[in-house]
């Protein structure tokens, strides 16, 4: 009906995930990096379960010696031991996917409370997860299964039905594949500490710094006027009475209309501009993004006013066109000139700007300074604006006290959701909660089983080098230096992990930049933190192990 005015413009459909109003579309890097994380803990587990199967196979070298002697193939013994670690697999894949199923909603348990709708994130076990899942756990079995399976086709028929006397750890050559798989949980476990001590410090960072504007003592909320059918000259008398009604309540400092308030669901608005005595570069758009607020909003969020004034009721239609411009545009486009009583032009009008304020959070915490202004809100006027409300007093005082006055001008309206600038803050900032909190449980996961990995892989050597270990003390040596031998052998392998580890962090932390604030992704403290937690982690891990080699009784073992 109305192509002049219409052009350009168009309705769309939109998925849930891809609208501002709900958190679930900030979450999709996180979950992105959630399915690589995943990923190495699935090896560590690998590594582990192999770890098992190898010295599994060498406790039945016997058994499969006899079955060998009595006539069985090497390609019956490959398939017996692959059938077994099927079976195994089938039974945890069954159990994982119960769990899975039971746990699919347990992401939105992770997320601040007080979220509300403002996060719609359900999981969905259909028929393509749990076909991938029990594929993912086939072809690991496999893998992981293969190894000792084929170990059985080089297997001596006449050597293990002799008398065995071992000595695994003074003879390394049977345990190298062992000891390859505890470097390698090692080295994973190494990279998840370190990706969760740098998404924990850029968290940190993200709450503790200041957002521009103040976070305590300022609630925000709305009323609908445009459901309820206003037009804009009453909802100009509404705005404007409801505002009197609430700066004479008890407790309430200040109070301002504004159409987005930072950090919000709503987006702000975005025009080109022209400044007075700025020439752009031929290849240059200025577009600027803006917010239209009322008086008093600066003092009420506490935005510091760098110069000039705020926006006064006068500064209405009838009045001349003003702006308030932040420092970042200020640098940008005066060269840090004062500009005030300069032109700025809004939407094709000129403007005079009036003020300058300091630079603060609009979208995201995570975000750089950029240009920005303000309008006034009685000139580029809105029906539906925020409504920020600075009070000493609690919050459900507030809003009752809200409610009454919104029913005293008219019954038949409703508040939207209350809540203070901090939630606001904290709900901006949830992605990275999350990405913490789950990095942490896969991390301290991953750092469980590579400690059980290495008590099992020395566990299993001093259990085969009794006879070693009697003849050593038979020849003089402590339980110091039996202690020593276990543990310098237990580090040896944490080292080498280690050392893997930091080299695959340096060059994988990099896809963490998008989760990252003022971090960088090869701080020397967080890798020097990662070394000490994987250095404890091996001290206790083979501690149990050379205490039991420690207590070797030399004439028993000797006399055995």
């Amino acid at each position: 009906s109305y192509p002049a005015t219409n052009r350009g413009r168009g309705i769309g459909v939109w998925a849930l995930w891809q609208t501002p109003f709900n958190h679930a579309g900030e979450m999709l890097p996180t979950l992105e990096v959630m399915v690589g994380v995943v990923a190495l803990v699935l090896l560590i587990a690998c590594a582990n379960v192999g770890n098992l199967l190898l010295v599994r196979s060498f406790v039945r070298r016997h058994e499969m010696s006899v079955r060998l002697a009595i006539g069985a193939s090497r390609v019956r013994l490959v398939k017996q031991l692959l059938t077994e670690g099927l079976l195994l697999s089938a039974l945890g894949t069954v159990g994982g996917l119960l769990v899975a199923y039971w746990c699919r909603h347990a992401l939105v348990l992770l997320l601040p409370s007080g979220l509300g709708a403002a996060l719609y994130l359900p999981g969905e076990m259909d028929a393509r997860v749990m076909a991938m899942s029990a594929g993912v756990c086939l072809f690991v079995t496999l893998i992981v299964g293969i190894v000792p399976a084929f170990q059985t086709r080089h297997l001596d028929v006449a050597g293990p039905l002799k008398a065995d006397s071992s000595a695994v750890v003074g003879a390394r050559g049977r345990a190298w594949m062992r000891s390859c798989l505890v470097v390698l949980q090692v080295c994973l476990s190494f990279i998840l500490l370190v990706g969760a001590a740098l998404l924990l410090e850029s968290l940190e960072k993200i709450r503790s710094i200041s957002p521009g504007f103040t976070t305590t003592s300022v609630v925000t909320t709305g009323v609908s006027l445009v459901a309820s059918g206003y037009d804009v000259p009453r909802a100009r008398i509404f705005q404007d009475e409801l505002l009197d009604r609430i700066s004479a309540l008890p407790g309430v400092e200040s109070a301002a209309y504004a159409r987005v308030t930072p950090l919000g669901y709503a987006t702000y608005s975005t025009t080109p501009i022209a400044v007075d005595g700025y020439q752009p570069s031929p290849d240059e758009q200025p577009d600027v993004e803006y917010n239209q607020v009322g008086p008093g909003y600066l003092a009420t969020l506490g935005i510091p006013l760098l110069s000039g004034r705020e926006f006064a009721r006068s500064d209405d239609e009838n009045a001349p066109l003003v702006a308030i411009v932040n420092r970042t545009m200020l640098n940008r486009y005066w060269g840090g000139q004062d500009p005030i009583g300069h032109r700025l032009q809004v939407k094709g009008r000129w403007a005079r700007v009036i003020g300058v304020v300091a630079d603060s959070k609009y979208e995201s915490v995570r975000e750089t300074p950029r240009p920005f202004f303000y309008v006034p809100l009685r000139q580029d006027f809105d029906r539906e604006p925020d409504l920020n409300i600075r009070t000493s007093q609690p919050l459900s005082s507030v809003r009752a006290a809200l409610v009454r006055e919104v029913h005293a001008l008219d019954p038949n309206l409703a508040l939207y959701e209350m809540i203070t600038l901090r939630e606001q803050v904290n709900r901006s900032t949830s992605p990275q909660l999350v990405a913490v909190t789950l990095v942490s449980i896969l991390g301290g996961l991953a750092l469980l089983l590579a400690g059980v990995g290495l008590y099992g892989v020395m566990s299993y050597a001093v259990a085969q080098s009794t006879r070693e270990l009697g003849l050593r003390m038979a020849l003089g040596a402590g339980a110091s230096n039996l202690l020593r031998l276990v543990i310098s052998r237990g580090l040896r392998l944490t080292a080498g992990g280690v050392l893997f580890g930091t080299v695959a962090a340096l060059a994988l932390t990099r896809l963490l930049g998008k989760l990252l604030y003022n971090v960088s992704p090869h701080d020397p403290w967080v890798f020097g933190s990662a070394v000490a937690v994987m250095t404890i982690t091996a001290i206790a891990a083979c501690l149990l192990p050379a205490w039991r080699a420690a207590r070797t009784d030399p004439a028993r073992v000797l006399r055995d």
